[in-house]
């Protein structure tokens, strides 16, 4: 039986006011995650004339490799901090750019060809994890695919002290390594392409992935109508609580 993944207990608004307070120092820290961010973006293969949506796209990184293989990019980050940074650096570059929350993503169903998330489903805490993934099935099209990059669950001493870290200063130390391939298996993600590297001595695991067809109930097409019909989604996007939650 395999251990059980580490908990994010740190409360949704709390990470965004960290990731604000960070947002002008963020590269500094993170510069060593750019190589793997960039093979993950390679796997993913983005076309010309794919739709693509960035979770958690920070400073911006991504976004200027996606944008430069032409394919038409949309990003979202819960830190407004983040979501200022990456517009600054992305100047000159067409991508759409709000701030929303993971969880529950702003968009239609089935509006994007390619999702991607590169360090960033491991800050989401288990039970919302699959709450992502299962947004990311909804806007994602019929064979729409999934990128993901992620510190990787694995028996090593390296984790352990990564882990225990993170247990005892989950403010400093806020994501952990998860089972990167079972977590999307159980979200119906199929994987396509995958490899392990290291960083600092924490195993990364990137994975590209295919959306699973789930059959629909014979009701789905009069639900879809009447949806259609509330003059809240009248504008082709889900009606939110909240921009960062």
């Amino acid at each position: 039986m395999k251990p059980e993944m580490e908990r994010v207990l740190r409360p949704r608004d709390q990470a965004r006011q960290s990731y604000n307070s960070m947002s002008r120092w963020y590269d500094l820290f993170t510069g060593s995650e750019k190589q793997f961010t960039d093979i993950g973006i390679q796997m993913l293969d983005v076309q010309s004339d794919e739709f693509v949506l960035e979770i958690g796209c920070g400073t911006g990184h991504a976004l200027v490799e996606f944008a430069g293989k032409g394919g038409k990019v949309i990003a979202i980050d819960i830190s407004e901090g983040m979501i200022k940074v990456a517009r600054e650096n992305i100047r000159g570059n067409s991508v759409g750019l709000c701030q929303a929350d993971g969880l529950s993503l702003p968009f239609s169903d089935e509006q994007f060809d390619a999702a991607f998330l590169s360090f960033t489903l491991e800050l989401f805490d288990t039970p919302d994890m699959p709450r992502v993934l299962t947004e990311c099935h909804r806007i994602l099209k019929v064979d729409g695919r999934i990128g993901v990059v992620s510190l990787a669950k694995q028996d090593t001493s390296t984790v352990r002290v990564y882990e225990w870290f993170h247990r005892r200063m989950p403010k400093v130390v806020d994501c952990r390594p998860i089972y990167v391939q079972s977590v999307l298996r159980e979200a119906k993600f199929d994987t396509q392409r995958s490899t392990t590297k290291t960083m600092w001595g924490l195993p990364v695991e990137i994975v590209a992935a295919t959306k699973q067809e789930i059959a629909s109930s014979p009701w789905s097409r009069y639900e879809r109508d009447d949806r259609s019909l509330d003059p809240s989604t009248s504008s082709g996007h889900r009606s939110t609580s909240g921009s960062s939650q």
